[in-house]
């Protein structure tokens, strides 16, 4: 698969993309109240999926490119970040129904240095100071916002929204390697291909799942379709971009980038969902910031 682009394309792919999901967490936040923390989940899934199916309908008009052949490997890469992607959205919304949308996300955003811990675990990679250090850094935060004097449970967020940071960055190699494994001289249309079987597959596994064991739920989400729709079409929408980055770069780059979703975060915060984000809360969100930048810039 190749590509004649412009080389800071993938920076604007990711930008975009962080400003929609920003825009998505928050109408899915919302949505737990009425529909539960995977009622919610799905919301993004069932509603995004026809909107995959529209994506890659235009692109295919639009671009000469034959469809590629989605062999086994592709499908076992989409299956593995389909489902961990699943598991990543239902946790972070859990840990935002107990602490404000932008510490939630910024507890996400550990997501680079736990993909850098996989590494050195599964793969054999090698961390330099630099790297450790960035690693202790951002841990500090995660600690810093998470400890609350005289709150037993205040751990639990935190250990909802590093878990949620861990299966999003498996979801995000999945899919990576999912659309590297393409035969095609398209890169948008590798992307969107994936996004659309990926948004399937997640569909069908979220109303299996519902129809066995929450009908109700079920038919309270599909009577939810107003505001379903919208929350729906910005998650389909952050994916495609986040697929076309993902085409072009490395992950890790990617989501490095992607920290400026924690500013986005913090506007929604305080012009949307009026939640107040503490000193502590503050100066946590910086050491983590500061470490997963400092983890990917020069470690």
């Amino acid at each position: 698969m190749s590509a004649v682009v412009f080389p800071w394309l993938w920076a604007a792919f990711t930008v975009l993309a962080s400003a929609a999901q920003t825009a998505r967490n928050a109408m899915q936040r919302s949505l737990t109240e009425t529909l539960g923390t995977i009622g919610a989940t799905h919301v993004r899934f069932l509603y995004g999926f026809p909107f995959a199916l529209i994506f890659l309908g235009l692109v295919h008009a639009m671009v000469p490119a034959k469809a590629p052949a989605l062999h086994g490997t592709f499908w076992l890469w989409t299956l593995m970040g389909g489902l961990a992607q699943i598991g990543a959205t239902a946790l972070m919304l859990a840990a935002m129904r107990q602490r404000s949308f932008v510490v939630t996300t910024a507890y996400t955003k550990t997501e680079p240095v736990l993909v850098a811990l996989f590494g050195v675990v599964l793969l054999g990679d090698h961390l330099n100071g630099y790297a450790w250090l960035a690693i202790v850094v951002a841990t500090a935060g995660i600690l810093l916002m998470s400890w609350k004097p005289g709150t037993e449970q205040s751990m639990r967020p935190a250990l909802l929204g590093v878990a949620s940071a861990a299966l999003f960055g498996i979801a995000a190699v999945g899919f990576r390697g999912a659309i590297r494994s393409l035969d095609t001289d398209s890169f948008v249309l590798a992307a969107t291909t994936t996004l659309a079987c990926g948004l399937g597959i997640q569909t069908l596994v979220l109303s299996g799942y519902l129809a066995i064991a929450d009908r109700a739920n079920l038919v309270a989400i599909l009577k939810a379709w107003r505001v379903s729709v919208v929350a729906g079409f910005m998650g389909a929408f952050a994916s495609q971009f986040w697929f076309l980055a993902f085409a072009l770069e490395t992950v890790a780059k990617v989501r490095t980038l992607a920290l400026v979703e924690v500013l986005f975060a913090g506007i929604v915060s305080g012009a949307i969902i009026k939640q107040a984000t503490s000193p502590r809360d503050a100066f946590g969100i910086v050491l983590i910031v500061a470490g997963v930048a400092v983890l990917l810039s020069y470690g």
